[in-house]
């Protein structure tokens, strides 16, 4: 990790359940997918300033947290805040799931960079220190998971929600399971949630 500091023009996808990285969404008797379930919020971003390379929040690298735009920073320094997990490049929906334990999503838009080009992508994040939005239950990330919980948010829709019941709306259901097809769901499941891409995209949701 080079100790200089580095930033770009980049907006901050915290999403609770998003459909293009697997966000959530009630399915219909037919198997249809209804709706996705999204919230997302994209704070401004400065003008990227000059001083970074091409591999601006490579894998393993670290960024600050900021209001309006974000900086990558060394790891060991006190303002770095998360890690990235995971980095892909082109448009959020179109590139590879986000790994399972991903706090929050970071869309980079491609910006010229000395030495290079800072490419167009999503780094997927993890945070330093808890609390870790994308663990199972916790009621957050970008992805929809085994362990989540969800509440019906209306128009055949579904949305994340802490099982432990810490946040705003309490859960109805828990995610149990994830089958490739509905069938293969246990007697028990009340709600077919749909996870996203995968080999396992169907949950098996019970009421709590």
């Amino acid at each position: 990790m080079r100790g200089r500091r580095r930033s770009v023009g980049v907006v901050a996808w915290t999403l609770t359940a998003a459909l293009a990285l697997g966000g959530c969404q009630i399915l219909s008797s037919d198997g249809a997918g209804a709706g996705p379930s999204t919230a997302a919020r994209t704070p401004s971003s400065p003008a990227p300033v000059p001083g970074f390379g091409t591999d601006f929040l490579a894998v393993g690298e670290c960024s600050s947290f900021g209001t309006t735009s974000f900086t990558e920073v060394p790891c060991a320094g006190e303002r770095a805040a998360a890690r990235v997990g995971a980095r892909y490049d082109g448009k959020i929906g179109e590139g590879p799931l986000c790994p399972p334990a991903t706090d929050f999503v970071l869309h980079i838009g491609e910006q010229p960079a000395h030495g290079g080009t800072v490419r167009r992508g999503y780094a997927c994040m993890r945070n330093l220190q808890p609390p870790h939005p994308g663990d199972p239950g916790a009621g957050g990330g970008p992805r929809t998971v085994v362990g989540d919980c969800v509440y019906g948010a209306g128009g055949g829709q579904v949305r994340e929600t802490a099982c432990d019941g810490s946040g705003a709306r309490k859960p109805q259901y828990k995610v149990v399971r994830a089958v490739d097809d509905r069938s293969k769901c246990p007697a028990s499941t009340a709600l077919y949630v749909q996870l996203g891409g995968g080999p396992h995209p169907v949950g098996c949701a019970r009421p709590v």
